[in-house]
């Protein structure tokens, strides 16, 4: 007889011990994704932000590039920034340490008079940054693979099925807070299992499930990738011209793990989903909708709208629910439903890579 495979236990949902051990090394070891190149476009933008209990902020520098550091002056450990801005020079607000924007110090008050000082060891530390598409990702490990190791051809596919991403800019980010650990989160975006019974909105109105499959990358990455075809276009909730690309008319989209997915809608409407660990019990889903140049579009405000009342809010009830079902004394892990075929909307093959991902990362 085969044997089964069975679903995780509820300790690595609901453990303190094993939400910290991600924290410190999951969340520090894999690629997060921080902001849109366009939301710091200009030398000197810059944006502050958390991960992984770390502070840190990305600049663009004097020849285009964005670089991030963690967020702390090397003199007495006061931040070096707070929030969003530009700046001419990094200036620490505490001491007025200057450092440029290569993170090199070339200043503070008095610190010539100090015998031995050399201000050219002092530098700010720095941190692991790509440029995905448009897209700002890091890495507190400076020993990882580059993302298009982690990815492979994801960069190109997407550029393929979106030939506007170059232009992209951010429309609207919709962020909504939800009780349950991250991980149930993406396990629930990572099925559509659960689809027929809870999206009527999504199924009958934007893709066709009966083509609907998601599948783990051939080759061991860590990707799962969503294919389907879209609904019948009297079906379709928008308009879209599917000779405008020849993947207008297909919806997929690229999860990579652990926290960030690329989705592209029929009609080549690219979104993106990333998830936020607030803490074992607590995450925040994050939708973002983009346009060529950040232009006013209406169909991308009402799909925003859509998606935010019909999909998200239904996902919200079902996560909220898993999280307080994995508390219950009477919880037993169940088999997961794998056809054999290998595919399907009603195959979780993209659950067991997934859980055997987060087993990895823990153990």
């Amino acid at each position: 007889m085969t044997e089964v495979t069975q679903s995780l236990e509820a300790r690595y949902y609901t453990d303190p011990a094993i939400f910290e051990n991600e924290k410190q090394g999951l969340f520090k070891k894999t690629w997060q994704f921080v902001v849109h190149a366009s939301e710091i476009a200009n030398v000197g933008d810059y944006f502050a932000f958390e991960l992984a209990g770390e502070s840190l902020f990305c600049v663009r520098d004097k020849a285009g590039n964005v670089r991030t550091y963690y967020n702390v002056c090397q003199h007495r450990a006061h931040e070096m920034v707070q929030g969003t801005g530009n700046t001419h020079v990094l200036v620490c607000p505490y001491h007025a340490w200057t450092y440029d924007w290569d993170g090199q110090m070339t200043s503070g008050p008095a610190t010539k008079r100090v015998e031995g000082f050399d201000q050219k060891k002092v530098c700010l530390t720095s941190v692991r940054t790509e440029n995905f598409n448009g897209f700002i990702f890091v890495n507190l490990d400076k020993n990882a693979a580059s993302m298009d190791e982690w990815y492979p051809g994801v960069r190109e596919e997407l550029a393929a099925w979106v030939p506007q991403i170059a232009s992209l800019q951010p429309q609207e980010y919709v962020a909504v807070p939800e009780k349950c650990n991250w991980k149930v989160s993406v396990e629930n975006y990572s099925e559509c299992y659960h689809c027929p019974s809870n999206h009527p909105t999504f199924i009958e109105g934007v893709v066709n499930p009966a083509t609907y499959d998601i599948q783990p990358d051939p080759d061991g990455a860590k990707i799962l990738r969503h294919k389907t075809q879209c609904q019948s276009l009297e079906k379709m909730t928008y308009d879209i011209d599917l000779e405008s690309n020849e993947y207008a008319g297909r919806y997929q989209s690229w999860f990579l793990w652990p926290m960030f997915s690329f989705q592209c809608y029929p009609g080549n409407v690219l979104n993106t989903y990333h998830w936020l660990a607030d803490d074992v019990d607590n995450c925040t889903a994050v939708r973002g909708w983009y346009t060529v140049d950040g232009e006013e579009s209406q169909v991308i405000r009402e799909l925003a709208v859509q998606d935010r009342e019909t999909t998200v809010e239904e996902d919200v009830v079902l996560v909220e629910s898993v999280q307080r079902g994995l508390k219950s004394s009477g919880y037993v892990p169940g088999p997961l439903v794998l056809d054999p075929r290998g595919h399907g909307v009603m195959s979780e093959h993209s659950i067991a890579a997934l859980q055997s991902w987060m087993r990895e990362a823990v153990e």
